[in-house]
């Protein structure tokens, strides 16, 4: 296990340099809680919902309109009325270019199918594989399973009076519907993508502003700490290290593996202590889901030691590891909504970011701490990370091979 000495060795060296707490512990502390105030003039009764596109073809219908108002209470999703006339191609770029997190497309024929317990024939345009459409996807479902549900109950009820009265049926829908629509008044618990407390972003924000600070800086730094641990690789081929490790057994993967874990290592460690900073004093609650709070660390670490094994192998002296490692805190930040809620930036700001990697970090954890979602909202961003690692780690690789046959 070789490569375990070189990452201890590497991990010994990073830490003995006096910046390296700077930029690991103070410098994030600092700016975290400089942010955490920049967010305490945010507006609580801002509406930062996704918007959802509503086309009703069924105008008429009650189960339409009562699938409307579902929609209306939902923690998630924000109902924007989208004219029927509006033409298909039109709506699919819409909710391609993100302008709608989703567009619902409710049948002329939908009344009578769910009425009868048929398929609705309901069409949602969205991006399955993004956030945003998942997010969208899991709320409309929410709605479509309760509007179902009343229509079991009127059955129910109807067959167990043994009535032919259609209006006692619409009665028994009605007051069912009427129940689903109160849920988030009572004690169930039913909604699937809902936000903490029945909180929107803003007013979530309003009541903590750390957490919008706590996990952005968190993600940031993790970047910033590049400046620390990609400057080894440039000092061994400085100072002929590398070219002395390549005479001896360690192969290449060794020796690539050695240094990706001690960038590893000292980013995880870096995020798990200002995650205990935001838990313990800023009162931010990474601890509501741990498994994911530590899925979205892990994969975010691999990233960024890939970008960081990558940084290390192109630069060519210091200088270059700090220019590199700041134009990829600057650009990553700034795009992947670190700096400031996504919500509040406009479509092609939005797209953009969802090209970043720390897009999907942040994006990971604010639907933790902010729209209090459980550990499946986080494979997702999880995976793109791993991704983004892979990519990066790739592209170091063939960089290392390449420096080595010249």
């Amino acid at each position: 296990m070789r490569f375990l000495d070189l990452a201890l060795k590497d991990l010994s060296q990073m830490l003995r340099e006096k910046r390296s707490l700077l930029f690991l512990v103070f410098m994030p502390v600092a700016f975290t809680i400089f942010m955490g105030f920049a967010y305490q003039g945010v507006d609580p009764n801002a509406d930062n919902r996704l918007k959802l596109g509503w086309v009703n073809l069924n105008p008429t219908g009650l189960a339409a309109k009562t699938l409307f108002n579902l929609l209306e209470k939902s923690d998630v999703v924000r109902v924007e009325e989208i004219d029927p006339q509006t033409d298909a191609g039109t709506l699919a770029e819409w909710a391609r270019s993100g302008k709608y997190s989703g567009i619902l497309v409710v049948p002329p024929n939908f009344n009578r199918n769910a009425m009868n317990g048929k398929e609705t024939g309901l069409t949602l345009l969205c991006n399955e594989y993004s956030t945003e459409g998942q997010s969208t996807l899991q709320a409309v479902r929410g709605a479509l399973t309760r509007l179902m549900s009343s229509v079991k109950i009127a059955d129910l009820v109807v067959t167990s009076l043994n009535s032919q009265d259609d209006a006692e049926y619409v009665n028994a829908f009605e007051e069912a519907a009427a129940a689903w629509q109160n849920e988030k008044r009572g004690n169930l618990s039913f909604v699937l993508e809902k936000a903490e407390g029945g909180m929107t972003f803003n007013q979530a924000l309003a009541e903590n502003p750390y957490k919008q600070s706590s996990p952005g800086i968190l993600v940031q730094f993790a970047v910033f700490g590049l400046v620390t641990s990609a400057s080894i690789l440039v000092e061994e081929r400085k100072s002929g290290t590398l070219q002395r490790l390549m005479t001896t057994s360690m192969t290449s993967a060794e020796i690539i593996a050695g240094h990706m874990l001690a960038m590893f290592t000292l980013t995880l460690v870096q995020s798990v202590l200002l995650v205990i900073f935001g838990q313990v004093l800023l009162k931010v609650n990474y601890l509501s889901q741990p498994p994911a709070v530590v899925l979205i660390l892990i994969t975010l670490s691999l990233w960024v030691a890939s970008l960081g094994l990558f940084i290390g192998v192109v630069a060519k002296d210091e200088s270059q590891v700090v220019l590199f490692s700041l134009i990829a805190m600057f650009v990553f930040s700034g795009l992947g909504g670190t700096w400031f809620p996504m919500e509040s930036a406009g479509s092609a700001f939005s797209i953009a970011g969802h090209l970043t990697p720390t897009f999907y970090a942040m994006q990971g954890l604010q639907n933790i701490l902010i729209r209090g979602q459980g550990f499946i909202s986080v494979l997702l961003p999880a995976l793109i990370l791993v991704v983004f690692a892979l990519l990066f780690f790739g592209l170091a690789l063939w960089r290392f091979r390449l420096s080595l046959q010249r």
